[in-house]
């Protein structure tokens, strides 16, 4: 017993001793965690310079754009072809998609060689005979028109074996009657300008054919293809076999951003933030990168790290100076490396005694896959006997010792290398989702990764050592290349038909000049009917008198009250107006809540509201006792007969309070204050807050003639000539009409540009079949208008995978407030997931980006609108005063029309548009409808006196 401990201590001994030979012989590849956490930024540093658009050009990682946009999200349907071309085989593959309840992925797939005099580009043969001689072994049937085609450029060559290969495999799969879509893994560099597109940069991986860089491959292919008459091909994607990888992945993990391939190359794919891709117009939504990180240190980024050994496997390479790091790393290279140290070894009499034998000095004779045969844990000695023995070595059991510890450093350098600059990318994928701890799946395929026994673990755990702050899930990829290219077809292909439907849907909110013109000749013609006596009642333009006579002159003088009234919150203001030469405005205000069910209660609840809100305020400022005047902002229509009369004709914005309807509010606020018993009032005027908005801008401007409001409603007033208004007798001056605009198109004059979601926000709003303008312009409905697009796009699968979250059933939840956040320029992609979130809405950067558009395209369709109808009320203004050119100013107010991001701007653009014989200056208010009132009372009190 004693003896066997005694043999196991020795050979334990013997053991260490060797690896510490070894150790000693190749200290320069063990890397410390300092120096892996060094490549890692150097790694970080060449991504910046790679993706920057100044920087690119001498970069070493080259950064590439995709142009994969999106990942799967399960709703990709149909038959798809794909070309997997980027070895010494290459495959052809149908891959049916289906949605069907569950994911599925069926695929057929046949292998072709690929001839070493396509593959090397020996020579300049011609595609005759010799080509055919090679095709007729494989059983590749050729068309008449291949027979005797002179072909002495190899590019052709390649792409005409490659396009008969596929015809042979259509043929064989009953295929040829079918009009499919391709994607292509073409696993080399290139620079893409659009998914369907690709130049090569370089060939790798030993491929060598002449006349096919710097050209665009997918050209080349369909050139060739266009030889087979009887096949109709459509290439929709032209992918890199990490892109496919990831996109596998992705399939079955919706968390997959990152490929990675560790195989007989090296290479690392990742959504980036397309806000960071200089190279690329635009900076909305996520693309895939591909960053050929095989040429990392190209520039000489790693020659610190690099040993004798790398630069001697490097200068016997076919591509000296090329593919650095991919040559530290990859399953092409490491067999080769491990052969040279073993040479060097035994030179230097550390090995073999001594002994070189000519297979030991042969270029190729040791193999990865005798490096991960020599490692494995129990056979690996003995693996190492029989492959070194092959070698003609005669190695002793501490050779084969030795030699096994050689593999494993070569292999856990790589391992660790690979490891620092994926832990670049997550890095990098964790600042741009500006998150403490990163979420996320890597997509893994390749044959060193798949077979070396000890390769994912030591890369793994070197990985979570690196970023401890990401949690990180591993996915093999299940044909990453083949059904890769087939996904990003297939997701390719949903997105083009989405696309399309989307762009159809919301063509239906695109308003042409002509179209524009059309509503503003109709606005014109409604304002007319409105005017005019005998077509008045019938008008749903009501164009009602304000009896507000005059705009301010400036001799305005006096402490008014006013009361603002307009939806679920109001105010009691005093307004102190000072006149002479140094006239101004003081105010003091106080805001008070309308519960919903005072809204919707009796009219003498609503007003004793008001009225105990008023007796709460005088007592605030101390000034309850003398009858001081007060102008009432309204904001309702109203058929005013005086200055201080005005009858509710409907109520909007949500009130529908009883028995208001039909009455003077004037008499109604009165008769409230005398039940309270406790004060007294002057109620000089009933103002419209259109009104008040104008009369707060003509104070500070005497050009102002318009009142615009575009906020939770919207509605405009301008002085019109008393001539014709015919409801009022009276033919001298100019008075003040209330539009009531936002009635417009309740006769049916706008149906034909309301869609099926204004359509469907009015149906359920609360007054049904009113206010149809408003409600395709206004800050109440646009959020609405939103949510039933959103609804929709998410029934056709556009949105959030199809889910409908029971927030986004909710009505009321998208608050136009949201369409200004949405919208904002400086609001990042994020920022705009973040809001969603708020909704309860989980969306992806696509879901972002297809939110933001809907938000886009429903405010840009409400400032058009809006617009075409301010463009009718200025140029009647000008026809009014018979003139060739307006000067005028309009006086707006609202939270749509000041928070939104590009409302006023569009606006702006569409009233110069539709009447270019008006110079329009827009003014925003301050505070219309509180000191407006107060305005409006004060020249109303200034005339009173006057006349008296």
């Amino acid at each position: 017993m004693f003896a066997v401990h005694l043999m196991a201590f020795y050979f334990t001994k013997l053991k260490e001793d060797q690896i510490k030979k070894v150790d000693r012989f190749l200290y320069h590849m063990r890397l410390s965690d300092e120096t892996l956490l060094d490549i890692m930024a150097r790694f970080q540093a060449e991504m910046q310079k790679g993706l920057g658009k100044d920087t690119n050009p001498t970069a070493s990682v080259k950064m590439l754009p995709t142009f994969v946009r999106a990942i799967p999200d399960g709703s990709e349907n149909g038959e798809f072809l794909s070309l997997d071309l980027g070895g010494s085989k290459f495959r052809v593959l149908k891959v049916q998609v289906s949605e069907e309840g569950k994911r599925n992925v069926q695929m057929e797939s046949q292998f072709y060689p690929t001839p070493n005099e396509i593959i090397r580009g020996n020579g300049t043969e011609v595609l005759g005979k010799g080509s055919m001689k090679v095709r007729e072994e494989l059983g590749i049937q050729l068309t008449s028109d291949h027979a005797f085609v002179l072909c002495p450029i190899l590019s052709l060559q390649l792409f005409e074996y490659v396009a008969d290969c596929l015809a042979d495999f259509m043929e064989t799969k009953g295929l040829k009657q079918k009009k499919l879509p391709l994607g292509l893994t073409f696993s080399f560099p290139c620079r893409q300008t659009k998914l369907e597109e690709g130049v090569l940069l370089s060939w790798t991986k030993k491929f060598k054919a002449r006349g096919v860089q710097d050209t665009d491959i997918v050209s080349s292919l369909s050139n060739a293809m266009r030889k087979h008459k009887d096949i109709d091909v459509d290439i929709l994607a032209l992918v890199n076999d990490t892109v496919g990888t990831m996109m596998t992945c992705a399939y079955d993990d919706p968390y997959c951003e990152v490929g990675v391939i560790i195989g007989t190359g090296t290479n690392a794919c990742y959504m980036e933030d397309m806000s960071n891709i200089d190279l690329v117009e635009g900076d909305e939504g996520r693309m895939c990168i591909n960053t050929e990180w095989g040429a990392f240190g190209d520039d000489g980024a790693l020659e610190d790290i690099r040993t004798e050994f790398d630069r001697e496997l490097d200068l016997g390479s076919l591509n000296p100076g090329k593919q650095l790091f991919e040559k530290m790393v990859s399953g092409m290279y490491m067999g080769e490396l491990v052969r040279l140290i073993l040479v060097k070894m035994a030179k230097e009499g550390l090995l073999f005694e001594g002994r070189i034998t000519p297979e030991l000095l042969t270029r190729g004779k040791f193999n990865t896959s005798d490096v991960s045969a020599i490692e494995k844990n129990k056979e690996g000695l003995h693996n190492a006997k029989e492959i070194l023995t092959r070698l003609g070595v005669e190695p002793s059991d501490d050779d084969c010792i030795s030699v096994q510890h050689v593999c494993t450093i070569v292999s856990f350098r790589s391992a660790n290398l690979v490891a620092a600059t994926l832990g670049a990318i997550l890095n990098r994928l964790r600042d741009n989702k500006s998150t403490p701890r990163l979420r996320t799946t890597v997509g893994v395929d390749g044959s060193l990764y798949k077979t070396h026994p000890q390769y994912s673990r030591r890369f793994h755990k070197t990985l979570r050592r690196l970023v401890p702050d990401c949690d990180v899930r591993f996915l093999l990829s299940e044909s990453g290349s083949g059904k890769g290219a087939a996904m990003v077809t297939a997701v390719a292909y949903r997105l083009a038909e989405q696309h399309r439907q989307i762009q159809e849907t919301l063509a239906h909110f695109s308003l042409t000049k002509d179209m524009l013109l059309e509503v503003k000749r109709r606005m014109r013609a409604e304002m007319d009917l409105g005017l005019k006596k005998e077509t008045h009642d019938k008008a749903v333009v009501k164009m009602l008198p304000s009896f507000v006579r005059s705009t301010p002159d400036g001799t305005e003088h006096g402490d008014f009250l006013a009361l603002d009234l307009g939806g679920t919150n109001f105010r009691v203001l005093l307004v102190k107006i000072r006149s002479g030469k140094k006239r101004s405005v003081e105010m003091h205000n106080k805001i008070y809540a309308i519960p919903i069910e005072i809204m919707q209660g009796t009219g003498e609840e609503l007003f004793d509201h008001i009225v105990s809100c008023i007796s709460d305020f005088l007592d605030y400022m101390g000034i309850k006792g003398p009858r001081m005047p007060l102008g009432f902002t309204f904001s309702f229509p109203c058929k005013q007969t005086n200055l201080d009369v005005g009858i509710l004709i409907t109520w909007t914005k949500g009130f529908k309070a009883t028995d208001c309807v039909g009455h003077d509010v004037v008499t109604l606020l009165r008769d409230a204050i005398k039940r309270r018993e406790e004060f007294d009032l002057d109620v000089v005027a009933v103002v419209n807050d259109t009104v008040g908005t104008m009369m707060t801008c003509a104070y500070e401007e005497p050009t102002c003639e318009v009142g615009l409001i575009v906020g939770t409603g919207s509605n405009a007033c301008y002085m019109e000539e008393m001539k014709n208004v015919e409801m009022l007798e009276g033919t001298e001056g100019r008075m003040c009409i209330n539009m009531e605009w936002g009635a417009f198109g309740d006769n049916g004059c706008l149906d034909d540009i309301r869609t099926i979601y204004d359509k469907m926000v009015d149906e359920y709003s609360l007054n049904a079949g009113k206010q149809r303008y408003e409600k395709m312009i206004s800050g109440m409905y646009l959020g609405e208008i939103v949510r039933n697009i959103l609804i929709d796009f998410t029934k056709r699968g556009f949105l959030f995978r199809g889910q409908i979250s029971e927030p986004l059933k909710t009505r009321g939840i998208f608050q136009t407030k949201y369409l200004s956040q949405i919208e904002s320029d400086r609001l990042a992609l994020l920022q705009v997931r973040a809001i969603l979130q708020q909704l309860g809405l989980n969306s992806t950067c696509d879901d972002s980006i297809l939110v933001k558009t809907v938000c886009g395209v429903v405010s840009k369709r409400a400032a058009q609108l809006c617009g075409a109808g301010m463009a009718a009320v200025v140029d009647k203004i000008r026809e009014n005063r018979g003139l060739d050119h307006l000067n005028v100013t309009v006086g707006v107010d609202g939270t749509l029309y000041k928070l939104h991001p590009h409302f006023s701007r569009i606006m702006h653009q569409t009233v110069k548009e539709l009447s270019p014989k008006c110079n329009v200056s827009f003014l925003l208010s301050e505070d219309g409808s509180g000191k407006g009132a107060a305005l409006i009372t004060a020249v109303g009190v200034r005339l009173r006196e006057g006349s008296s």
